[in-house]
Protein backbone atom coordinates (compact mmCIF):
# COMPACT_ATOMS: atom_id res chain seq x y z
CA UNK A 1 0.00 0.00 0.00
CA UNK A 2 1.43 3.37 -1.00
CA UNK A 3 1.49 6.47 1.17
CA UNK A 4 0.01 8.45 -1.70
CA UNK A 5 -3.36 10.10 -1.28
CA UNK A 6 -3.73 9.94 -5.08
CA UNK A 7 -1.79 8.87 -8.17
CA UNK A 8 -2.57 10.21 -11.62
CA UNK A 9 -1.29 9.39 -15.07
CA UNK A 10 0.61 11.90 -17.13
CA UNK A 11 2.21 11.39 -20.56
CA UNK A 12 4.98 8.86 -19.88
CA UNK A 13 4.92 9.13 -16.09
CA UNK A 14 2.66 9.27 -13.05
CA UNK A 15 2.32 11.86 -10.30
CA UNK A 16 1.92 10.76 -6.68
CA UNK A 17 0.28 13.23 -4.29
CA UNK A 18 0.89 13.13 -0.54
CA UNK A 19 -1.14 15.32 1.77
CA UNK A 20 -2.55 15.68 5.22
CA UNK A 21 -6.04 17.01 5.82
CA UNK A 22 -5.11 20.62 5.11
CA UNK A 23 -1.94 20.77 2.99
CA UNK A 24 -0.05 19.08 0.19
CA UNK A 25 3.10 17.61 1.72
CA UNK A 26 4.78 16.23 -1.42
CA UNK A 27 4.29 15.49 -5.11
CA UNK A 28 6.46 12.79 -6.65
CA UNK A 29 7.28 11.81 -10.21
CA UNK A 30 6.64 8.08 -10.57
CA UNK A 31 7.20 5.48 -13.23
CA UNK A 32 4.07 4.87 -15.35
CA UNK A 33 1.57 2.62 -13.62
CA UNK A 34 -1.92 2.39 -12.24
CA UNK A 35 -3.80 5.43 -11.05
CA UNK A 36 -5.05 5.63 -7.48
CA UNK A 37 -8.36 7.29 -6.71
CA UNK A 38 -8.02 10.31 -4.39
CA UNK A 39 -8.43 9.36 -0.72
CA UNK A 40 -9.28 12.84 0.59
CA UNK A 41 -11.02 16.02 -0.60
CA UNK A 42 -7.65 17.81 -0.81
CA UNK A 43 -6.15 14.96 -2.85
CA UNK A 44 -9.15 15.20 -5.18
CA UNK A 45 -8.54 18.93 -5.62
CA UNK A 46 -4.82 18.32 -6.23
CA UNK A 47 -5.71 15.79 -8.93
CA UNK A 48 -8.10 18.30 -10.52
CA UNK A 49 -5.42 21.00 -10.60
CA UNK A 50 -2.64 18.70 -11.83
CA UNK A 51 -4.86 17.45 -14.65
CA UNK A 52 -5.76 21.05 -15.51
CA UNK A 53 -2.04 21.83 -15.84
CA UNK A 54 -1.47 18.75 -18.00
CA UNK A 55 -4.19 20.02 -20.36
CA UNK A 56 -3.19 23.69 -20.18
CA UNK A 57 0.33 24.59 -19.02
CA UNK A 58 -0.79 28.16 -18.31
CA UNK A 59 -3.02 26.86 -15.49
CA UNK A 60 -2.24 28.57 -12.17
CA UNK A 61 -2.11 26.32 -9.12
CA UNK A 62 -3.76 27.33 -5.86
CA UNK A 63 -2.95 24.35 -3.67
CA UNK A 64 -2.13 24.78 0.02
CA UNK A 65 1.49 23.64 0.40
CA UNK A 66 2.95 22.51 3.72
CA UNK A 67 5.93 24.57 4.85
CA UNK A 68 9.09 22.79 3.77
CA UNK A 69 12.77 23.40 3.19
CA UNK A 70 15.35 25.76 4.54
CA UNK A 71 15.12 29.53 4.34
CA UNK A 72 17.44 29.45 1.30
CA UNK A 73 15.44 26.71 -0.45
CA UNK A 74 12.19 28.62 0.09
CA UNK A 75 13.81 31.75 -1.34
CA UNK A 76 14.85 29.82 -4.47
CA UNK A 77 11.43 28.18 -4.80
CA UNK A 78 9.75 31.59 -4.56
CA UNK A 79 11.89 32.82 -7.47
CA UNK A 80 11.13 29.66 -9.47
CA UNK A 81 7.39 30.06 -8.87
CA UNK A 82 7.58 33.47 -10.58
CA UNK A 83 8.90 32.02 -13.88
CA UNK A 84 5.96 32.07 -16.33
CA UNK A 85 4.97 28.93 -18.26
CA UNK A 86 6.88 28.60 -21.51
CA UNK A 87 9.84 30.59 -20.18
CA UNK A 88 13.07 29.39 -18.59
CA UNK A 89 15.92 30.81 -16.58
CA UNK A 90 19.36 29.41 -15.92
CA UNK A 91 20.80 28.19 -12.65
CA UNK A 92 23.27 31.08 -12.93
CA UNK A 93 20.58 33.74 -13.45
CA UNK A 94 18.61 32.37 -10.56
CA UNK A 95 21.75 32.30 -8.41
CA UNK A 96 22.33 36.00 -9.11
CA UNK A 97 18.71 36.77 -8.15
CA UNK A 98 19.11 35.05 -4.77
CA UNK A 99 22.75 36.13 -4.31
CA UNK A 100 24.13 32.62 -4.26
CA UNK A 101 25.92 30.09 -6.48
CA UNK A 102 24.45 28.00 -9.32
CA UNK A 103 25.32 24.72 -7.57
CA UNK A 104 23.41 25.81 -4.45
CA UNK A 105 20.42 26.75 -6.61
CA UNK A 106 20.62 23.33 -8.26
CA UNK A 107 20.54 21.72 -4.83
CA UNK A 108 17.46 23.73 -3.89
CA UNK A 109 15.78 22.73 -7.16
CA UNK A 110 16.53 19.08 -6.43
CA UNK A 111 14.99 19.38 -2.95
CA UNK A 112 11.72 20.85 -4.26
CA UNK A 113 8.88 18.75 -2.81
CA UNK A 114 6.24 20.36 -5.06
CA UNK A 115 7.20 19.83 -8.72
CA UNK A 116 4.86 21.41 -11.27
CA UNK A 117 3.37 23.66 -8.55
CA UNK A 118 6.89 25.06 -8.00
CA UNK A 119 8.10 24.59 -11.60
CA UNK A 120 11.78 23.75 -11.15
CA UNK A 121 11.74 22.21 -14.63
CA UNK A 122 11.92 25.81 -15.91
CA UNK A 123 15.50 26.15 -14.64
CA UNK A 124 18.09 25.05 -17.18
CA UNK A 125 21.85 25.08 -17.64
CA UNK A 126 23.72 27.98 -19.22
CA UNK A 127 23.80 27.49 -22.97
CA UNK A 128 20.36 25.91 -23.06
CA UNK A 129 21.24 22.43 -21.80
CA UNK A 130 18.70 20.80 -19.53
CA UNK A 131 21.07 20.48 -16.60
CA UNK A 132 19.80 18.12 -13.95
CA UNK A 133 16.34 17.45 -12.66
CA UNK A 134 15.21 16.28 -9.24
CA UNK A 135 18.85 15.47 -8.43
CA UNK A 136 19.22 13.32 -11.55
CA UNK A 137 21.50 13.99 -14.52
CA UNK A 138 19.79 11.68 -17.01
CA UNK A 139 17.21 8.99 -17.58
CA UNK A 140 13.57 8.95 -16.59
CA UNK A 141 13.44 12.25 -14.69
CA UNK A 142 15.32 14.18 -17.35
CA UNK A 143 12.86 12.79 -19.91
CA UNK A 144 10.05 14.26 -17.77
CA UNK A 145 11.80 17.66 -17.70
CA UNK A 146 12.16 17.54 -21.47
CA UNK A 147 8.45 16.68 -21.86
CA UNK A 148 7.36 19.46 -19.47
CA UNK A 149 9.38 22.09 -21.33
CA UNK A 150 7.98 20.91 -24.67
CA UNK A 151 4.45 20.86 -23.21
CA UNK A 152 4.80 24.47 -22.09
CA UNK A 153 6.41 25.56 -25.36
CA UNK A 154 3.33 24.33 -27.29
CA UNK A 155 1.08 26.74 -25.43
Amino acid sequence: MSDYAAIIKAPGFNLGVCCNRDEITRIDYLQPGAEQTPKTPLAKEAVRQLRAYLKNPAFEFSLPLAAAGTFFQRKVWQEIAAIPPGQVTTYGELAKAVQSAPRAVGGACGANPYPLVVPCHRVIATGGGLGGFARERGGFLLDIKRWLLEHEARE
